[in-house]
């Protein structure tokens, strides 16, 4: 009896040292699971890793709506330039005539046609004005026997070449048969081109036609020479938006679907897009085209030398006046108006640090008041205020270190 009773008591004094016990570890797991307690590097990683993706999850999408808002209004911008601009974009196909064409493009009734009897070509193009007028580039219809213009409704119509500018690598086509409801396509300013803004372009990359890249514009006022001229273009766009063969004359296009270039070359080793694409812009189209409708031909106005950029390295060792620009004659051309205006070119090419120099030239710093600090600007000036026949009044340093001005009556430019 005692024993039980014993017994009873110790059991009565171990649950009554548990049960306090017990609480007290419950309370300070509770407490350190949720209070500041330092947690193992483990436990703290998965922990602070769940957390962080929580906060993230919420931050990047705090509102799908919104998120696809935004999305739907570039979607948009995109779609409206490419409804805007399609029915005024043609794909251009090309049959280059070989000896023993007729022009038509069938082949004559005769046995053993070579494998190059014809050779095909394709291009781009875009609808100048409602009386049928196609715009292009003059290599994509070089050499041409026939030309087909396809709409994008896949009407096919025959065009002639009215004109070409192998300088500017512009070229027009006329359609041989009427078509109803034709779109000019609207035309944009190339002056107002900011680096950085929206570019599109649609053409026949590889044959697939009406097809729509986008980009943005890279640079403005590179100068690049005509495929076929010895001439340089000036105030050229570049964009990364792919350009490859097939887009050739097809339109590059601002956010509101006007054209601002016409796609004519890209710089890429293997031959296709590597995201430096070039496009003459609009405004010489501007001059050019009317002129190629009416004459088939566009005349510019001639200097008659070649340069490059006069700068500090060339001032220093042409002991010209310190902080000397401009465009330093290195050639002048035989019988030009250059030449008659009593400019000089470079007498000697010194080799400072492995770079040729071409010394002892005239410099020319200014054109009609104009500033000019390299031969660049000397070609925008002459290409964009000047025509043949116009006078023009150079500012230049002689070698010697003397200023003068010389006027100079410009020529046509030799094709």
């Amino acid at each position: 009896m005692r024993m039980d009773q014993s017994n009873t008591m110790r059991k009565n004094k171990l649950k009554t040292w548990l049960i306090p016990g017990v609480l007290g570890l419950l309370l300070f797991v509770i407490a350190a699971c949720g209070g500041d307690a330092t947690a193992t590097p483990e436990t703290g990683a998965v922990s602070t890793s769940a957390a962080e993706t929580a906060q993230a999850t919420q931050r990047v999408f705090p509102d799908d709506t919104a998120a696809d808002e935004l999305v739907a209004a570039q979607e948009s911008v995109m779609i409206r330039i490419y409804q805007k601009a399609l029915p005024s974009v043609v794909n251009i196909q090309v049959i280059q005539g070989r000896e023993g064409n007729d022009g038509t493009g069938r082949f004559p009734n005769i046995p053993g046609i070579p494998d190059d009897f014809l050779e095909r070509g394709e291009g781009s193009g875009f609808v100048w004005d409602t009386e049928g007028r196609i715009v292009t580039n003059q290599h994509v219809i070089d050499g041409a026997e026939t030309v087909t213009v396809i709409f994008p409704d896949r009407t096919q119509v025959l065009a002639r070449v009215l004109g070409g500018d192998p300088d500017s690598d512009l070229a027009v086509l006329e359609l041989l048969e009427d078509v109803e409801g034709l779109v000019p396509i609207e035309l944009g300013d190339s002056d107002d081109v900011l680096v950085g803004q929206l570019a599109v372009a649609i053409g026949a990359p590889f044959g697939q036609t009406f097809t729509m890249t986008s980009g943005i514009v890279s640079a403005i006022g590179r100068t690049i020479r005509g495929s076929s001229s010895q001439f340089t273009v000036p105030e050229v766009i570049q964009t990364d938006a792919p350009i490859n063969p097939g887009n050739s004359g097809g339109p590059l296009l601002d956010r509101h679907g006007r054209v601002v270039g016409i796609n004519t070359q890209i710089i890429s080793r293997s031959g296709v897009s590597a995201g430096i694409g070039l496009a003459v812009p609009i405004n010489i189209a501007k001059k050019v085209i009317p002129a190629l409708i009416k004459d088939g031909k566009y005349e510019y106005s001639w200097l008659g030398i070649s340069g490059g950029p006069a700068d500090s390295a060339t001032a220093e060792l042409m002991d010209l006046p310190k902080g000397t620009r401009g465009a330093l004659v290195i050639s002048v051309s035989q019988d030009s108006p250059a030449e008659d205006g009593g400019l000089t070119g470079s007498d000697r090419v010194e080799v400072v640090n492995g770079i040729q120099y071409a010394l002892g030239g005239d410099t020319i710093t200014g054109i009609n008041g104009s500033l000019i600090t390299d031969m660049t600007d000397l070609i925008v000036y002459l290409t964009n205020n000047t025509r043949p026949g116009d006078e023009v009044m150079l500012e230049v340093i002689h070698e010697n270190g003397t200023s003068e001005e010389l006027p100079i009556v410009l020529g046509t430019r030799p094709g």
